[in-house]
């Protein structure tokens, strides 16, 4: 429970066995007031601590309605199973109707309570009215999706009656109360934990079938409407299908209608570290081809789970195994293939040529000018894109105007720009490129007569607009693209401020004739006003680099639904003006700055120096 909520409203004294040792708190929200000593609140929800447990109780008898009100707001807060000992506080047909699992309500801290209203003390002894208020920052909706919010006011109501108890007495229970759950941002953490679930690119023919993340949150150990533990809740989110932002681009391969079977509530490896996952009759449909695909979605779905210890997952359908799948063959389902991954890194050196760096893992390799004219040409670069197999480097010309496509392999005549911007300025011509897992080549040129996001099939042939009709007004300064190909960074100006939002690419019809849009903008930091720079960071994690209305520059993880990653804010460095990262998180991340040149976060480690001189330093990607 949030301080908080004790100092609101009227504010009010609550009674709190704490057995921390045991990580077990017992709320007893409308229990009896201390009759002597002073009066303290005990934070019961210690940010970040899941191992603590809040367990309620009912009201007492004879509670106030106010009483009734808080302690209601701190059960929602327990671990109650199926909030029974929760619903005490409403009438008994609201406690029917009431659906805790409809969703969740975060709150920057946990929710005040004002009331009664001055019209309910005037005219009626009978009911009262109190009003929930506080600032809304996310919501989580029945899909148990994540989606950030610019904070703004909440106000619900919770209306109570007089009911007749079991002993015949008159009671105060809650009648009119809103679905789903609402949490301050601290409970909500240590209640929930966000997990990625894993789908198919969709339209995908080629041999990767890239895997595609799509986070959710799941409650930490049991799931009180389900009895779930933490394993089993993120195989059933993830049999129920992707959510409704990310499904128009990909596929499960699970028949539609499979579910778990009835009863399952636990899922855990044996000591084989073997996962047996019992499906419904409808898994039966599934061939040994799908079957094998369905159960890398099971196995990259739980690997994040680090108590899980996954080797391989065995798929159960009705008349027993359908087919089992180990943890090193579902890397071959990877879009980025795992640490397999190239591990080089490329910058423009002070001459604007293009050099690469090899074993950047270990940090031992030495620049080496890359084959072909981007590494030894006349013109000179400002940055640089490099293609997620190294087969090829797209490089923006110094004056931002050219944007030029290059082998990586073979020495090559230095060749005509496959995109030209005619913006007047340099800080309104070409993005930095980036390279999406399929092997297209994506840039924005910021011409404000007309700005334009584009594609290039392969990185070559006649540039394509693609459409980003979310925009509103805001312009694209710079792009990063998933390894996965369905999704795409964007840093938009407006207003006067830049901000990070994520989009979804979708792609319609096939060949030449393919049409290519960027649909359904969501705002990823919403905290962040003013956004520097920003790259992928493994399958759904970003690092950003911006600040906060009238703070410091700072680096950040932040998770593709915009929630903040667990990581949290990272070490800090002086004026960033860019930042890479990696598909395989292991690996160094990489910063531009202004006073240190090029820099690097090694896992555990401090930024340090590896560059005086350079720029635009990526990864491929």
């Amino acid at each position: 429970m949030d301080t908080d909520r004790r100092r609101g409203g009227h504010g009010r004294a609550v009674r709190l066995s704490v057995l921390l040792g045991c990580g077990v708190v017992v709320l007893a929200g409308c229990g009896a007031m201390p009759v002597t000593g002073d009066v303290k609140a005990v934070d019961a929800s210690q940010p970040g601590d899941s191992q603590v447990q809040v367990y309620a109780v009912p009201p007492r008898e004879g509670a106030s309605p106010l009483e009734v009100v808080d302690g209601f707001l701190e059960s929602m807060t327990s671990d109650d199973p199926d909030f029974r000992t929760t619903r005490t506080y409403l009438t008994a047909k609201a406690a029917d109707a009431w659906q805790p699992g409809e969703g969740t309500t975060v709150l920057a801290k946990a929710p005040n309570r004002n009331g009664p209203t001055i019209r309910d003390r005037a005219h009626r002894a009978d009911e009262t009215t109190y009003t929930l208020t506080g600032e809304q920052v996310a919501a989580v909706d029945a899909q148990s999706s994540y989606r950030p919010l610019a904070p703004s006011e909440y106000s619900q109501m919770l209306h109570l009656v007089q009911e007749k108890g079991a002993d015949g007495k008159q009671e105060w229970r809650i009648d009119i109360v809103p679905d789903g759950l609402v949490l301050g941002q601290s409970d909500f953490k240590r209640l929930y934990r966000s997990v990625n679930k894993y789908y198919f690119a969709a339209g995908r023919t080629d041999d990767a079938s890239a895997l595609v993340a799509d986070p959710v949150y799941v409650r930490n150990r049991i799931d009180p409407v389900t009895r779930m533990d933490t394993a089993t809740q993120t195989v059933r989110t993830l049999l129920e299908g992707p959510s409704n932002w990310l499904r128009p681009v990909v596929d499960s391969r699970f028949p539609a209608g499979t579910a778990l079977r009835k009863g399952v509530t636990s899922l855990a490896p044996d000591d084989q570290n073997v996962l047996k996952v019992p499906l419904n009759k409808k898994a039966d449909k599934a061939g040994q081809g799908a079957c094998r695909m369905m159960a890398a979605q099971v196995l990259f779905t739980l690997r994040d789970l680090t108590s899980a210890r996954v080797g391989q997952v065995e798929l159960q359908g009705e008349r027993g195994p359908l087919c089992s799948l180990g943890a090193d063959e579902a890397e071959d389902f990877a879009s980025d293939k795992g640490s397999e991954g190239p591990d080089s890194q490329y910058f423009v050196d002070g001459e604007g040529h293009v050099q690469r760096i090899p074993g950047s893992s270990r940090g031992s390799g030495d620049p080496q000018p890359v084959i072909g004219p981007l590494g030894g040409g006349t013109v000179a670069m400002s940055a640089v894109g490099v293609a997620r197999d190294e087969q090829q480097a797209a490089a923006v010309s110094a004056n931002q105007q050219d944007l030029y496509v290059s082998s990586l392999t073979e020495e090559s005549e230095p060749a005509a720009p496959v995109v030209t911007s005619r913006a007047k300025k340099a800080a309104d011509r070409l993005s930095v490129p980036s390279w999406d897992g399929r092997g297209d080549l994506w840039v924005a040129d910021r011409d404000p007569a007309d700005p334009r996001l584009l594609r290039l099939v392969g990185g070559s042939g006649e540039p394509q607009e693609v459409s980003v009709p979310g925009l509103y007004g805001g312009r694209i300064e710079a792009l990063r693209m998933s390894a996965d190909g369905v999704r795409i960074a964007l840093r938009v100006s407006k207003d006067g401020h830049t901000t990070l939002h994520i989009g979804r690419v979708e792609r319609h019809g096939s060949g030449e004739a393919e049409q290519v849009s960027v649909e359904d903008l969501r705002q990823a930091a919403p905290q962040l006003t003013d956004v520097t720079a920003v790259s992928w960071s493994g399958r759904s994690r970003l690092v950003v680099v911006g600040k906060e209305e009238g703070g410091v520059q700072q680096v950040r993880y932040v998770q593709a639904d915009g929630s903040t990653s667990s990581s949290g804010v990272l070490p800090g460095v002086n004026q960033v003006t860019a930042v890479a990262a990696a598909d395989d998180e292991q690996l160094p991340l990489m910063a531009d700055t202004e006073s240190d040149g090029i820099v690097k976060l090694s896992p555990g480690d401090n930024w340090q120096t590896v560059l005086k001189e350079g720029s635009s330093l990526v990864y491929p990607g």
